[in-house]
């Protein structure tokens, strides 16, 4: 099974749930295992990549996006079932609907490169997004691949024009009681006209019912969506927010983002260009999206600022890790891995650190900065959304932790940066991956590495 480096988070996935480990006390060393034989799997096509993978928890069954296939594998990585996708013919120049209005550019055979998949436990169906036509998601049964659905009739059916495998995630709300929610970030590549990057849909229980990915809220006003505006391109032209992780807990759903901006250096009278890694958080049950709050994140360790998020991984305190951070062992902790500076997205340095933030401190700047803003202090600084000088408007009311927002003083962002905990740093093998889990009280935490190594 060959990955790229930017896949080593499903690699380590697959390797922790095949190999079996000893574990040690934390800070002794043990001597080296013999080497054991990896479980390997090979797709069929030459031109095949691995996009994505998903573990289904309750069976074990192994669920691999790839270009133009989706395999279900045992747990030994035996082929049960493949489902083709693609090739198709397409041209990215395309808009959707394809059904309203017919496309002059010329069609040729274009490969499908899964963008996002996603197990829908309630309903024992796969969601996987692939990269024809503008973006579009097949609902596939769990048991043998067979395609319930396939909405394409709305513009919201289509979810992304960007190509790359890395480019959209996908964070499912569950209910008991009413249809699920499905909150869709994505890169929009030049196209916001088409394309909101953040929004939440209707996950019907019927895959070909006709509101199948429809906004959660759509009128003529609000919407369950925020779209970048077209402004923003003519200051930065290559503006995009690019996605990293996503996952819920509490209240809220989060996302963990990379994106541009223009500041100015110290003693500098241009700006240049460099990126920021911020997290982003809404409420689940926010149809208006008024609770957008973004903060910047980062690390830090002996001077050197680590800024370029490279991945992230939700887990548990874990009572060792909670008791020195002073923090209950089932608290949130994120794991985070940064490359060093914050200039270059696309080489970042070799230089990394892995970080850990606790959520609920995160959360509480967001309710200290929600709280200073209702009292009429500073301005909504989201210069991306062209609303970084408006003030912030005073009210009168009581802002808790689960606080939602109201239809001011939104969107909103955090000007000061929430700074992780570092806790390990590679210098000439970049960190690209992390996946973390508590074991015995201990919190262990396994790092793929950008020349194929995994750390534990």
């Amino acid at each position: 099974l060959i990955m790229s480096p930017a896949m080593w988070k499903w690699t380590c996935l697959v390797s922790h749930l095949l190999l079996s480990t000893t574990v040690s006390p934390l800070g002794r060393q043990q001597p080296p295992h013999p080497k054991r034989p990896f479980i390997t799997f090979t797709g069929e096509q030459a031109e095949g990549n691995f996009n994505h993978l998903v573990v289904d928890e309750r069976t074990g069954h192994i669920y691999l996006g790839a270009v133009n296939r989706i395999y279900k594998l045992s747990s030994d990585l035996k082929v049960l079932v493949t489902h083709e996708t693609g090739p198709d013919d397409d041209n990215p120049k395309c808009y959707p609907p394809r059904i309203v209005q017919t496309c002059n550019e010329p069609l040729t055979p274009t490969n499908n490169i899964n963008k996002m998949l996603l197990i829908d436990y309630k309903e024992n169906r796969l969601i996987a997004c692939g990269s024809l036509y503008q973006g579009i998601c097949k609902l596939l049964r769990l048991d043998d691949l067979f395609k319930l659905g396939e909405p394409f009739h709305k513009k919201e059916h289509y979810l992304s024009g960007v190509n790359e495998s890395g480019s959209v995630f996908g964070v499912i709300v569950s209910y008991s009681n009413m249809d699920d929610k499905l909150f869709i970030a994505t890169a929009v590549d030049g196209k916001p006209e088409y394309f909101p990057t953040i929004s939440s849909r209707k996950l019907t229980k019927n895959s070909e019912a006709d509101g199948m990915f429809a906004y959660v809220f759509h009128d003529e006003f609000v919407a369950s969506m925020i779209k970048i505006p077209s402004d923003t391109f003519t200051i930065i032209p290559d503006f995009d927010i690019y996605y990293i992780y996503g996952f819920s807990s509490g209240n809220f759903v989060y996302f963990l983002t990379l994106q541009p901006e223009m500041i100015s250096p110290p003693g500098s009278t241009t700006k240049e260009q460099v990126y920021t890694s911020k997290l982003v958080r809404l409420c689940k049950e926010d149809t208006a999206f008024n609770s957008y709050v973004e903060v910047p994140i980062g690390c830090e360790k002996n001077g050197v600022e680590y800024r370029l998020l490279q991945a992230a991984y939700l887990s548990k305190a874990g009572a060792i890790l909670a008791r020195s951070l002073d923090i209950g062992p089932e608290d949130d902790i994120l794991f985070t891995v940064f490359s060093k500076g914050q200039k270059r997205k696309m080489k970042s340095l070799d230089e990394s650190a892995l970080c850990i933030f606790v959520l609920k401190n995160i959360n509480d700047r967001i309710k200290d900065r929600l709280q200073s803003c209702y009292r009429g202090e500073g301005t909504l600084d989201l210069a991306w959304l062209k609303v970084k000088d408006i003030p912030c408007s005073s009210a009168l009311l009581t802002i808790d932790d689960n606080f939602c927002g109201l239809d001011m003083n939104a969107p909103l962002g955090v000007s000061s940066m929430v700074r992780g905990l570092p806790i390990f740093t590679e210098d000439g093998d970049r960190m690209t991956s992390v996946i973390a889990y508590v074991y015995k009280n201990h919190s262990l935490a396994f790092v793929g590495t950008k020349s194929g190594k995994l750390k534990k």
